[in-house]
């Protein structure tokens, strides 16, 4: 009879210092490395890995601390160091340099992720309570990636900086561990998420770091690079039309990312924009998209937009409408401002009327629906690729998206005799009919297998 050697999870020791604030840190610590399947170790000689939660209120504590360092040093040798020492890094590499990794106080998420580089987690479908890609509220085929927190901007009509914080970069490398879990378990797309994904790695000054045995900038480019050689579909969420957005491009035409951009603009009206203290270069923005467009021309374009905003007037609103006409931007949303408790655009005079609001947003609507109209009929005919979201298989029918549609967001592609596919198949489609918003069309060769992955050492 056939056995199965359930392999021993990594043991982690712990030396915990300082006041009881550490202490619920060291706890948390815990908690989400026996979640990931860690055992904990009572002493240095059963330890894969140590971690030192320092303490650097008083000169005598970072003593303390750097003694506590040089102990787990000598006794075991594979040393992880937090907490608020983590501050005075080059004080600790100066005198213990072998560290593993050096982590402030309060980063949870790199102290893991330190862990994980020391001492990789024994995966076991055996043991594990909780899948080593985590639990999904979206379906297996595609994930939403987060890579980093909270913003730098001030806009007038957002409180995320209140709620979240300035912006905080993760690792790329965390990252990048993180989308090869979720590709191994059957994700086909990745969607890139942030407040602000041209933003990426600016807190962290575009530091580099190891994946694979090659560096990586914490960079919006480097990032998009590596994620689309793993071998899913990545599009690229809420991307401010920074200069070096621009370099993402060539990205596109090579196939490595989708040629899909998501770029909040909001306005177009440079006085609009202003007000909502947000960049005034549309005149300028139009240039990079033509010149985008001429470098990938099946580029598609979404942004949302506010109408009504305090103080637009009806020739700023033409202005926007005029913008949309040359911008011919595929995907469009509109939203008519609300005042949100802690803006400042609350303050501002002029508000508008709410029927003026009402009847500015049809008016947006109904143009961004037949420039999405226009831009869908030019496909008939052509052979896409597509996605495939839910089949239907009484009917024979099955909805997916091409790449120029985000799920729930955008469009989808109706497709008949198509009931024999599974959700996540990536398939060719003969585009047969359009209306305003989605493609209905049939398949032209036999559906992709979603093949077996698994993690690349």
């Amino acid at each position: 009879m056939k056995t199965t050697t359930i392999p021993r999870p990594p043991r982690v020791g712990l030396v915990s210092l300082g006041c009881p604030k550490n202490l619920v840190d060291s706890e948390r610590i815990m908690t989400k490395l026996r979640s990931d399947g860690y055992d904990m170790s009572a002493d240095y000689a059963g330890a894969d890995v140590v971690l030192v939660n320092t303490c650097g209120f008083l000169d005598s504590a970072k003593e303390e601390s750097l003694s506590a360092i040089g102990e787990a040093i000598a006794e075991n040798g594979r040393v992880v160091v937090t907490g608020c020492m983590g501050k005075e890094a080059e004080v600790i590499r100066e005198r213990f340099p072998q560290v593993l990794a050096i982590t402030g106080a309060h980063q949870y998420e790199q102290v893991v992720e330190a862990v994980h580089e020391a001492a990789p987690p024994a995966a076991s479908p055996f043991t594990d309570l909780v899948p080593e890609s985590g639990l999904k509220l979206t379906p297996r085929h595609f994930s939403y990636l987060k890579i980093s927190e909270g913003c730098n901007h001030r806009c007038a009509f957002c409180i995320i900086p209140q709620l979240r914080g300035d912006l905080a970069s993760r690792r790329p490398d965390a990252i990048l561990r993180e989308a090869e879990k979720l590709i191994a378990a059957g994700t086909r797309e990745l969607l890139v998420i942030s407040q602000d994904t041209s933003a990426y790695g600016l807190d962290l000054k575009h530091a580099r770091y190891t994946w694979k045995g090659r560096e990586v900038r914490a960079h919006m480019t480097d990032l998009a690079r590596e994620l689309g050689l793993l071998g899913a579909w990545v599009r690229l969420h809420y991307v401010y039309p920074y200069p070096h957005v621009d370099s993402v491009i060539p990205l596109m035409a090579e196939g490595l990312v989708l040629p899909y951009l998501d770029i909040p603009f909001q306005h177009a009206s440079p006085r609009v924009l202003r007000a909502m203290k947000r960049p005034a270069n549309e005149a300028k923005v139009l240039q990079r998209l033509r010149a985008w467009r001429a470098e990938v021309p099946d580029m598609a374009i979404r942004s949302s937009f506010v109408v009504g905003f305090p103080g637009e007037t009806e020739e700023d609103f033409r202005y926007l409408l005029g913008w949309l006409e040359e911008a011919q931007l595929d995907r469009v949303g509109a939203f008519r401002f609300e005042p949100v408790e802690g803006a400042s655009a609350n303050a501002l005079p002029d508000q508008v009327p709410e029927e003026v609001k009402t009847e500015r947003y049809e008016r947006l609507m109904e143009l961004s629906a037949r420039i999405s109209a226009t831009k869908l009929a030019a496909k008939v005919g052509k052979t896409i690729d597509v996605i495939v979201d839910a089949v239907d298989v009484e009917s024979g029918g099955a909805t997916g998206r091409s790449k120029a549609d985000a799920p729930e967001i955008d469009g989808e592609v109706l497709l008949r005799d198509a009931g024999h596919l599974e959700p996540g198949d990536i398939v060719s489609v003969i585009v047969e009919d359009a209306d305003d918003h989605d493609l209905y069309g049939a398949l032209t060769a036999p559906a992709q297998a979603v093949p077996e992955r698994s993690i690349a050492g």
